[in-house]
């Protein structure tokens, strides 16, 4: 009997590149004496020899300028293949899906803004908690982004890629804009830079908030605050920034949709409404940049401070029919860091190679982070309380060399050393632990011609667990060595091992403007425990593994106008066997966003498509989310040379779809026994904005 073998993304995009070698280089030898078309624009393709992945790319603030956006945090939406919703109020971190992941809120992608992390470890929410709403649009230069397991420099929570913002040194012009729209939606920004002392002082102040479509009303307030000088002298660059955010808010989570449909609230309705939270982040930096005639050295140094105050009920009352299952996380926390790197470009022998040799430091102390029990945001008693320690120091050294004008390799070793220390209110949970970690790197880079570029990448990363399950070893709602089920607590493993591979090809140029990107990769991630912050207890985690190909296509048709088409479609298994069933709940599997902006004129605009495929929500399969479509519009017209008017309609269509669906079971008033349900976020329904902006 005859089997049809199965075609895989693992073995389809290999034959593919294998297949289109030929063709590309007989492509190339008969364009040697055709002239490309030069296309500018301030947003610039990747020139062929500069990349190390498919996958690794530039956003640059002219393809952000005329981009439609509800949150600030879907700036990340600008990285190709990935989603981010909101399941509770605005001021809370976004919720992230990218590679196959559901990422919480951060968990397996990288953020930086300036050098900074946005990451926090160990925090009172989620592990990896990644808040962006300290971001002002209006100031990034770029957004660099990279999937994968590839890059030396790249540590704790880069899994499935990472993305480093930042900001302008200066501005030719002055701002003062002014917006407002539906459901009380306002915001204003000054933001300036001017000579000082051989400098340039940059300076912006933001104000917004809003109520949203909610029936409790969000009352969403946001101070940001930047403050920056640099200068340059010869060959060193330095900058030195402040930064400062502060924001309150009230929640409407997700609800049991048995409660949306017995009519006890409405679609935008809250079943506790005393849900909410208060943030605060506040930074200091330093850059330090010198150029060699062999290279150059980059210092980043930092101070942060933090805090979080986070009130949510998930669950409704269905461990205190009395008071109500609302708890409050708490974390005050101070982060102090430093990267440094130094780059030489040198000879390998006759072979011309670059060699970087980095070290990452950063400390976390918390005093404290904790989880409490609380009613109407007035605490009743304390689950846990922790004060935490957190170092991690990293070396790398990454070597890129060119072998023949057609091939290049980069090959990299990372170490990361991390020391977790807890001091807790249940001395059972204290402890210190040490752990460590080694991740190699190897990338080969084939080049057939002028016209395309060939990327086989292999390499392991991680991401680290929070420090109380790594010590933990009782459950602190019961003081028992077990957990609800009987089974014993278990002290999760320190740093998750992920390895990834990737076979990856880039064109440019075949069509004059039009660059596309294509990749199939797989990432497998080791068996783990994880702590789950909205109970205070540890959770054992199964091994996955996660595959899957990604479509990017980016094109420059005239000046000004950029369009850009992207698809993604991933698969996420768990890798044991459980009779439960071996979907990773959450994950998720399609993803398409098709995106034109350009200027005529005195008008400017950006329509986006963005499409969120369905997600098992259990592991058998047997409960999904739905998909959802939305289309976002924004429209400019200058009204005079400095003096511009915008329009923005987020959800055009008016498409009644949900942010996201979590499947648990909770218990509402009323009800004898918990319900395991569909719990749903609304995505928020058609809203206008408006907005004048003057350059002066």
């Amino acid at each position: 009997m005859k089997t049809t073998p199965r075609i895989t993304p693992q073995l389809l995009l290999p034959a593919l590149l294998l297949a289109a070698l030929p063709a590309l280089a007989n492509a190339n030898a008969a364009d040697d004496n055709q002239p490309l078309q030069q296309v500018e624009v301030s947003a610039s393709l990747i020139p062929l020899g500069v990349a190390d992945s498919a996958n690794q790319g530039t956003v640059t603030a002219k393809q952000l300028e005329n981009r439609p956006l509800l949150r600030t945090g879907e700036l990340l939406e600008a990285v190709p293949g990935l989603i981010v919703t909101q399941h509770a109020g605005d001021g809370k971190a976004n919720q992230y899906f990218a590679r196959g992941f559901n990422l919480d809120h951060g968990t397996d992608f990288r953020t930086t803004v300036m050098g900074m992390p946005v990451n926090l470890p160990t925090n009172a929410h989620g592990q990896g908690y990644s808040d962006l709403n300290f971001v002002i649009p209006e100031l990034i230069s770029t957004i660099q982004y990279k999937k994968g397991t590839y890059y030396a420099e790249e540590g704790d929570f880069s899994a499935a890629g990472a993305a480093a913002f930042d900001y302008v040194r200066q501005l030719e012009q002055g701002l003062l804009s002014v917006e407002a729209g539906q459901h009380r939606f306002h915001r204003a920004l000054l933001a300036n830079a001017t000579p000082l002392s051989g400098g340039t002082l940059l300076y912006a102040l933001e104000r917004a908030g809003q109520d949203g479509p909610w029936d409790t009303p969000e009352a969403y307030k946001r101070t940001n605050g930047v403050l920056s000088y640099s200068w340059s002298r010869a060959d060193d660059d330095v900058r030195v920034t402040a930064m400062g955010m502060h924001s309150s808010w009230n929640s409407t989570d997700q609800v049991p949709q048995r409660a949306l449909d017995a009519g006890l609230i409405g679609r935008y309705g809250a079943l506790d409404p005393s849900d909410g939270g208060e943030t605060s982040r506040y930074s200091l930096s330093g850059d330090w940049t010198r150029q060699y005639a062999d290279g150059h050295s980059h210092v980043n140094a930092y101070f942060i401070k933090s805090r979080l105050d986070l009130y949510s009920n998930f669950t409704y009352v269905l461990d205190d029919p009395e008071h109500g299952d609302q708890f409050h996380q708490a974390e005050s926390r101070q982060i102090l860091g430093l990267n440094a790197e130094r780059t030489w470009q040198h000879k390998l022998g006759s072979f011309a190679s670059e060699t970087a040799i980095g070290v990452q430091l950063r400390q976390d102390r918390l005093a404290p982070v904790g989880l409490y029990l609380s009613e109407e945001r007035r605490r009743l008693s304390t689950v846990r309380e922790d004060e935490v320690k957190e170092r991690s120091s990293a070396l790398y050294v990454s070597n890129s060399t060119t072998w023949t004008p057609w091939l290049r390799t980069v090959a990299g070793l990372r170490a990361d050393r991390y020391s977790f220390d807890v001091d807790s209110d249940t001395a059972a949970n204290s402890g210190k632990v040490d752990a460590g970690i080694n991740s190699p790197k190897f990338t080969a880079i084939f080049t057939p011609g002028k016209h395309a570029e060939v990327y086989l990448n292999w390499g392991r990363g991680f991401h680290s667990n929070d420090a109380r399950g790594i010590t933990g070893t009782v459950d602190p709602k019961t003081g028992l060595a077990v957990d609800a089920d009987g089974a014993a607590i278990e002290r999760a493993t320190p740093l998750v091992k992920a390895t990834g591979k990737e076979a990856g090809l880039r064109l440019v140029g075949l069509v004059p403007g039009l660059q596309t990107t294509i990749a199939a990769w797989q990432l497998d991630l080791e068996s783990e425990l994880i702590f789950i912050g909205d109970a205070g207890t540890t959770e054992a985690g199964r091994p996955s593994r996660r595959h899957g190909v990604e479509l990017t296509n980016f094109y420059l048709p005239a000046k000004d106008w950029i369009i850009d088409a992207n698809l993604a479609w991933s698969q996420a298994r768990f890798r044991d066997q459980d009779p439960a069933g071996d979907f990773i709940p959450g994950s998720i599997s399609r993803t398409a966003s098709v995106g034109v902006s350009g200027e005529s004129g005195p008008w400017s605009g950006g329509m986006r498509l963005r499409y969120f495929g369905p997600r098992a929500l259990v592991e058998d399969d047997s409960v999904r989310s739905p998909s959802s479509t939305l289309v976002n519009l924004k429209l400019g017209y200058k009204l005079a040379a400095n003096l511009k008017l915008t329009v923005e309609v987020l959800n055009l269509l008016n498409r009644r779809v949900s942010d996201i669906d979590y499947y648990y079971e909770s218990q509402l008033p009323g009800e004898a026994a918990p319900v395991a349900d569909i719990h749903t976020h609304p995505g928020e329904m058609r809203t206008l904005r408006a907005g004048l902006a003057w350059r002066f």
